[in-house]
């Protein structure tokens, strides 16, 4: 049996771990849960699998109010009770009013695909079990309209969760799962070379050495992520700051740390001479 197979992109450096767990969820139809902490790549690949496959993406934020249901489809009462009180349209034709959510949209497309559920742990617990029901099915009903919409194939789900809480162990049992860790330095470098094709091998040298020396001081609470380092290369280059300055200091310290204690714990321990 053949299927689609993930390779990354051009953009997206994946690790041979990261694909294959990809590719088995793909293989074996089941969602692929993304573990990590925030600035690993875990909503970005749901894009890098979308690009790689050539497939439309549709993304489901999930909120702590969100009901399965409600990826599914809402049907807007409201609207219909405007329309009936200060507008001329017929109102009989129900179907109208009914808004098809991210997971109703992945299940009526006529061509497969990628569906990301953007951090899952922020619904409530019985989330997550409610939303493997509905994918499992494939199917659902619009009871307003007495109408039953069966799915022409199967979506590709990443699921991506921070680990705020726990999730059920039903819920665990039918995912394929993957913990995206954080980049070594060297892994980081490909990446940031990825967006920096031209940086100076002195300059990302330094600002390598300068990032994980914050992210390994204990008294940081929020570690600069790899977006941020990107960034903060890119602020740099376009202020005109050499290897050297940064050896000396941290010039726009802002763009990688964003609490304010976290600052201040940062440009104390510069002062002290903690460079490795």
């Amino acid at each position: 049996m053949s299927f689609e197979r993930f390779h990354g992109t051009d953009r997206y450096l994946v690790t041979p771990e990261l694909r294959d767990a990809v590719n088995v969820s793909i293989a074996l139809e089941k969602p692929l849960l993304i573990r990590g902490e925030p600035g690993t790549g875990k909503t970005v690949l749901a894009e890098a699998i979308a690009e790689s496959l050539v497939m439309e993406l549709i993304t489901w934020n999930i909120k702590s109010t969100t009901k399965a249901q409600d990826g599914l489809y809402v049907y807007d009462t409201v609207q219909r009770l405007n329309d009936a009180r200060f507008d001329d349209r017929d109102i009989s034709d129900i179907r109208r009013y009914i808004k098809y959510g991210p997971l109703g949209q992945s299940f009526l497309s006529d061509q497969r695909v990628v569906l990301l559920i953007d951090e899952i742990d922020k619904a409530d617990m019985e989330f997550p079990n409610d939303l493997l029901h509905e994918i499992d099915r494939m199917s659902f009903a619009v009871n307003e309209t007495n109408e039953r919409h069966t799915a022409k194939h199967r979506p590709i789900v990443v699921i991506t969760s921070n680990n705020e809480k726990e999730l059920p162990d039903a819920f665990l049992r039918r995912c394929v799962f993957h913990y995206i860790a954080f980049p070594s330095k060297e892994t980081m470098a490909d990446i940031i070379k990825v967006h920096h094709p031209d940086v100076e091998s002195e300059l990302l040298s330094q600002t390598l050495l300068r990032f994980y020396w914050l992210r390994d001081l204990p008294e940081i609470r929020k570690r600069p992520s790899t977006s941020e380092l990107i960034d903060w290369i890119a602020a740099l280059r376009r202020g005109g700051v050499d290897a050297e300055t940064i050896e000396q200091e941290i010039p726009f310290l802002g763009v990688l740390m964003k609490r304010e204690n976290d600052l201040e714990s940062a440009l104390a321990a510069h002062r002290r001479g903690r460079v490795n």
